[in-house]
């Protein structure tokens, strides 16, 4: 499993969002390694580097498409992080997704709940798919297997960056755009077939026992602020963080408010 290893201290596991990979945590693995935090962010299955095992061309077929297997699921996902922490001998961890990695997360507090010392969900979304939102993902699967990543670049500067982000930084920007067009297009098409997929985690929230910081950029274009509120109210005694001037990638726009805000967190856990 691709990942990004570094630091010692206490771990936390960084999961990132689609279609995106391990690089979108730069800036938080520095930071966190050099305040003594062990630091791993692993490239998600189809993402990234992690593509082989979840795609195949179909090379047999007349017009040579790229054809993806049908799933995979945040579960998969999240089975892949525990096989990751049993590889680095990480008994437990925090676990702190981003997006699609929150979905993650909650699979993963799921199956292992002892794994688990605190959660942090940034732009988070708790409620399953609805029939609107399953049509949608299987179009965009079947239309990134047929076009490629290239179409998915606009909803960069659209839903998923502050406007100040797109006038003022034109380094996360590229670095977003960069991702997205590394993206392999079978790894996409199934990812997006396992998010529509996913389950509701609506009613796993009052389960989660952990310390929970929740993190949302104001000017969010995929999460609305009842998505933050809804998981805060669901998971008792969550805390909540809003980044002014950020959107979804609010990791990568707004770092140094939301390291701050990732370790005055941590920095309240029983290590």
């Amino acid at each position: 499993m691709p990942q990004d290893h570094f630091g010692a201290g206490p771990a936390i596991i960084l999961l990132h969002g689609f279609p995106f990979n391990r690089s979108m945590w730069r800036e938080q693995i520095d930071f966190l390694s050099a305040n003594g935090y062990r630091v791993v962010a692993p490239d998600l299955r189809g993402l990234g580097e992690n593509v082989a095992q979840t795609s195949v061309c179909d090379s047999a077929s007349e017009d040579h498409r790229l054809k993806s297997l049908p799933f995979t699921t945040m579960e998969k996902m999240a089975r892949d992080v525990a096989a990751l922490m049993d590889e680095l001998k990480i008994e437990s961890a925090v676990i702190c997704g981003l997006s699609m990695g929150c979905y993650v997360a909650f699979e993963f507090i799921h199956l292992f709940p002892s794994r688990v010392k605190a959660l942090i969900l940034c732009g988070p979304r708790a409620q399953g798919s609805n029939e609107a939102e399953k049509t949608s993902r299987e179009a965009q699967a079947q239309r990134v297997l047929l076009e490629g990543m290239d179409f998915a670049v606009e909803s960069i500067s659209t839903s998923l960056l502050a406007e100040a982000t797109v006038k003022k930084r034109p380094d996360v920007v590229a670095h977003a755009t960069e991702m997205v067009l590394q993206t392999d297009p079978r790894g996409a098409a199934a990812v997006q077939r396992g998010m529509a997929a996913r389950r509701d985690y609506s009613n796993d929230l009052p389960n989660i026992q952990v310390p929970t910081l929740i993190i949302a950029g104001r000017e969010d274009g995929v999460r609305t602020p009842e998505d933050a509120e809804f998981i805060q109210r669901g998971i008792k005694g969550s805390q909540s963080v809003m980044i002014e001037e950020a959107g979804h990638l609010m990791n990568m726009e707004q770092a140094e408010k939301f390291n701050k805000a990732v370790v005055s967190f941590l920095m309240t856990l029983n290590h």
